[in-house]
């Protein structure tokens, strides 16, 4: 292993058990009842840099329902398909809301804030959806992490997506409200399957770091998107992809990111590296609470942070 790498695998492993050792690990999402029982205990992180194998540490064999995080990809098809026309549904702003907040939603009349709420991110799956059928939708989803990824081997979990079709009452309440506004181009039944669905995609971190790859840019990185829409998708996970929690990230790791409610987060380092970490434990943000302070750690030690190095010597 060259020396660059392996230093970098010592802070992955180093970073991993302070993680292990951790307390206080946060809160499973227990609203649905399929992640309700995952183990907490569980902790992965994995980088991945164009052309090179990634470098893993923890349990990262170990597949978790990626949940929020499909809304980077699901985004990038969204764009793919109707380009700048996607922004006359959904806008651009953080929300400084909880990812499923009706108020914003009524305050502008069915406009949602950005595409990574819950109803934006239901309104850029309609997009996706709309002249298609659900299987359609969700199969071009499916091929495109696999590309992005380079890995056939990823999965939608039907037993978490029927789970979350079963207690999703705030997200079918979301839906009718867009489509009272004439936001939804089909019935809200059917956005919602192909929504819940999506958020139901199952990887390991590894997976998700390469998947996260195409966001890289430069050299070697996978060509699925066009560097202007990286650019853009990067901006809007760096300003909206932790909901509230979004300047905390900002501040705290310096990167583009993406959480869900399973755990996962996927940051960017433009032009180097797509990293993925996973603790099932959430922060009263709703992201992975572990995952918030091993990213912290990682871009303190390498000095991957879109603002330049941190130089604090306390927190503060």
């Amino acid at each position: 292993m060259p020396r660059a790498a392996a230093a970098l695998q010592t802070v992955l492993d180093e970073i991993t058990e302070i993680a292990r050792a951790s307390e206080n690990r946060g809160k499973v999402a227990d609203y649905i009842p399929e992640l309700a029982g995952v183990n907490p205990d569980q902790f992965a992180i994995a980088v991945a840099r164009p052309g090179q194998p990634p470098l893993v540490a923890g349990d990262v064999d170990v597949p978790f329902s990626i949940q929020s995080v499909s809304k980077v990809f699901m985004l990038a098809l969204a764009l793919g398909k109707l380009g700048d026309r996607l922004w006359s549904r959904v806008g651009r702003e953080p929300s400084g809301l909880s990812f499923d907040s009706m108020l914003l939603l009524e305050l502008e009349k069915g406009y949602p804030r950005n595409p990574f709420i819950n109803a934006g991110a239901i309104v850029t799956t309609d997009a996706v959806l709309q002249g298609s059928i659900p299987r359609e939708a969700l199969g071009a989803l499916l091929r495109f992490i696999r590309a992005a990824a380079g890995d056939e081997a990823i999965h939608i979990n039907e037993r978490v997506a029927q789970s979350e079709i079963a207690t999703g009452h705030r997200n079918f309440a979301l839906a009718h409200y867009l489509s009272s506004h004439e936001n939804l181009k089909n019935a809200p039944d059917l956005t919602l399957g192909t929504y819940f669905h999506q958020c139901a995609v199952e990887m390991t971190c590894a997976q998700l770091a390469n998947a996260g790859l195409f966001l890289v840019g430069g050299a070697g990185a996978p060509r699925l998107v066009s560097e202007a829409r990286i650019r853009r998708i990067n901006a809007l996970m760096m300003t909206c992809g932790h909901y509230d929690g979004s300047g905390d990230y900002a501040f705290r790791v310096g990167l583009p990111g993406k959480s869900g409610v399973g755990g996962g987060i996927l940051s960017i380092v433009p032009g180097i590296a797509s990293i993925a970490v996973w603790s099932p434990g959430l922060n009263h943000y709703g992201n992975s609470k572990l995952g918030t302070e091993a990213m912290e750690r990682l871009a303190s030690r390498t000095g991957w942070s879109v603002f330049g190095p941190d130089t604090r010597q306390t927190d503060g």
